[in-house]
C-alpha cells in the first residue's frame, strides 16, 4: 500500500547516491535514500578511506628504518594491528556521521532498509514492507567483490571487505589478483610485516596501465620482498592444521594464514527488481545508461560502479551531482569521462592520466615519448634501493601531452595537478615553459627535454 510519495528515491547511500540526494534536496526535491548497510558506501566504509589509512600505517616501517640515515636513533618499533583497526573504525564512524549530517541538512530522509523496485514508480522497503511512490528513482548500489570460479575451498577466501577487519595480522598471506586492490593490499601487508605472495593469471600486474609502469612497479614490489607469481591461478584451497593450502594451476602448492581474492568487482544489481521496471542491463551485467545516467526507463537513473563506466569514487560523485542538476536543477549536464586522473596506492605509488604509450601509438599518427628513472632524494641519504619513474606521452603532431605516468612517492598528489594541465590540453612546450621547483621529484615533469623514443604510424593501404 502506497503511504508516501517523493520526488526522488535513491537506492544506495554510497558516494554517488549521497551526492545526488544532497544536491537534489538542495534544489528543493523531496528525497528519500535507502541504505541496507552503512551510510558512506564502499569508499567510506570498506574501500578508499579505510584502505588509505592502512596504507599510511604500512609506510611507517620505512620511515623508522630511513630515519637512521638522517641521524635519528630509535628504539625497536612495535606494531599493534588491533589498535590500527580500532582507530580506523573510529575514523570511518566519524565520516559516516558527517555524511548523515550532510544529508539531514539537505532535508533528505534516510531509511535503514534494503529497497526493491516493485514497479515503474514503486519502491518497497524490505524492513517494513512499506511502498513508496517516486517520481524519479536513482540506483546507486555500487559494485561487490567477485570471487570468480567456484573452486574447492573458496569458502575460506576473504576479500578486501574482510581484510579491513581481520582480528589479527596474518604472518603469511596470498593475494590473488593484479589490479588496484591486489597490489595495494600487497603493499599494506608487506609494510606491516606479513610475508606476501601475489598470484595473477596475466603476464603482469595492473592490466590496462602503461607497460613501463607495470614493469617498474613489479620490480619495486619484488625488491620489497613481495613474491609475484604470474600466468597462474589458485585452483583449490584446503584447510589444514597449519593454515590454508593453496593449489596452483602449475601444480605447485603452498600454505598461508589467509588467502585473499582481489579478482574484480561486479555491479551490485541482484535482487533490485530491475526486471519489474524494465531496466536493461548491458553485456557486462551493468545497468545501461546514456550520457545523462538515464536508463532504458526514462524516470529511472543510475550512477557509479553499478553502471561500470569508470569505477572510481570521484566519478560516482560527479555523476550523482550531474544527475541532480539535470533532473532537478534545470541544467542539462553530461559527465566527461575522458582524461580522468587516478592513483594506485601501492608502494611505491602510481599516478596516471590519459593514454598509455600503446594506446597513443595505436590512435595517433606520431607519438613522442619522454621518460626518466631516478632515485628519490630522500632515499639517497637513507640508502634505500628504490627508483621513481616519470613518463610523458606526447602527440607528435600537435605537441599535446596526452598521457602522464608516474611511479614514486606522492604520485597521487602529483597526478591530480597534472590532470588540470592535461584536461586543458597543455602541450609539451607548455610543460617546458614552466619553471622547475627545486629540489622536488615533480620538477622532472618540466625538465624532461630529450625524447626517449618517437613513433610514426604507417598509413593504411
Amino acid at each position: 500500500m502506497t503511504t508516501r510519495e517523493v520526488d526522488l528515491f535513491v537506492i544506495g547511500a554510497g558516494s554517488g547516491g549521497v551526492r545526488a540526494a544532497r544536491i537534489a534536496g538542495n534544489h528543493g526535491a523531496r528525497v528519500m535514500v535507502a541504505e541496507e548497510y552503512r551510510v558512506g558506501g564502499t569508499c567510506v566504509i570498506r574501500g578508499c578511506v579505510p584502505k588509505k589509512l592502512l596504507v599510511y600505517a604500512s609506510r611507517f616501517a620505512d620511515e623508522f628504518e630511513d630515519a637512521a640515515g638522517y641521524g635519528w636513533t630509535l628504539s625497536e618499533p612495535h606494531f599493534d594491528w588491533p589498535t590500527l583497526i580500532d582507530n580506523k573504525n573510529r575514523e570511518t564512524a566519524r565520516l559516516e556521521a558527517a555524511y548523515i549530517a550532510n544529508l539531514e541538512r539537505s532535508k533528505v530522509e534516510i531509511v535503514r532498509s534494503r529497497a526493491v523496485i516493485e514497479g515503474p514508480h514503486e519502491v518497497r522497503l524490505v524492513a517494513t514492507g512499506e511502498i513508496v511512490r517516486a517520481r524519479h528513482i536513482l540506483i546507486a548500489t555500487g559494485a561487490w567483490p567477485s570471487l570468480g570460479a567456484d573452486i574447492a575451498g573458496r569458502e575460506h577466501v576473504i576479500t578486501s571487505n574482510e581484510a579491513l577487519d581481520l582480528k589479527e595480522l596474518p604472518a603469511r598471506i596470498l593475494i590473488q589478483g593484479g589490479g588496484y586492490i591486489a597490489v595495494e593490499f600487497a603493499g599494506i601487508f608487506n609494510g606491516l610485516g606479513s610475508e606476501v605472495t601475489l598470484v595473477y593469471r596475466g603476464d603482469n600486474i595492473l592490466r590496462g596501465f602503461d607497460d613501463d609502469v607495470r614493469e617498474h612497479l613489479r620490480g619495486e614490489m619484488t625488491k620489497r620482498g613481495i613474491r609475484i607469481l604470474t600466468r597462474r591461478t589458485v585452483e583449490a584451497i584446503e584447510k589444514t592444521d597449519h593454515g590454508l593450502c593453496a593449489q596452483f594451476s602449475d601444480h605447485e602448492s603452498a600454505t598461508y594464514d589467509q588467502i585473499m581474492f582481489a579478482t574484480g568487482r561486479r555491479p551490485n544489481v541482484a535482487g533490485l527488481g530491475l526486471d519489474k521496471a524494465g531496466v536493461k542491463l548491458d553485456e557486462r551485467g551493468a545497468i545501461a545508461v546514456n550520457a545523462y545516467s538515464q536508463t532504458s526507463v526514462p524516470h529511472i537513473y543510475a550512477v557509479g560502479d553499478v553502471t561500470d563506466r569508470v569505477a572510481l569514487t570521484p566519478v560516482a560523485i560527479r555523476e550523482g551531482h550531474a544527475f541532480a542538476d539535470t533532473v532537478f536543477g534545470g541544467k542539462k549536464i553530461a559527465v566527461d569521462h575522458g582524461d580522468i586522473p587516478t592513483a594506485v596506492f601501492s608502494e611505491p605509488e602510481v599516478g596516471v592520466i590519459g593514454l598509455t604509450e600503446a594506446q597513443a601509438r595505436e590512435r595517433l599518427a606520431r607519438v613522442d615519448i619522454y621518460k626518466t628513472i631516478f632515485r628519490p632524494m630522500k632515499a639517497a641519504v637513507a640508502a634505500r634501493d628504490t627508483r621513481s619513474f616519470f613518463k610523458l606521452v606526447v602527440d607528435g603532431n600537435s605537441d599535446r601531452v596526452v598521457g602522464c605516468h608516474i611511479v614514486g612517492p606522492d604520485a597521487g598528489e602529483m597526478i591530480q595537478l597534472v590532470g588540470i594541465a592535461v584536461k586543458l590540453k597543455a602541450t609539451k612546450a607548455d610543460f617546458d615553459a614552466v619553471m622547475a621547483v627545486h629540489p622536488t621529484a615533480a620538477e622532472e615533469l618540466v625538465t624532461m627535454r630529450e625524447k626517449a623514443a618517437s613513433y610514426v604510424r604507417e598509413a593504411a593501404g
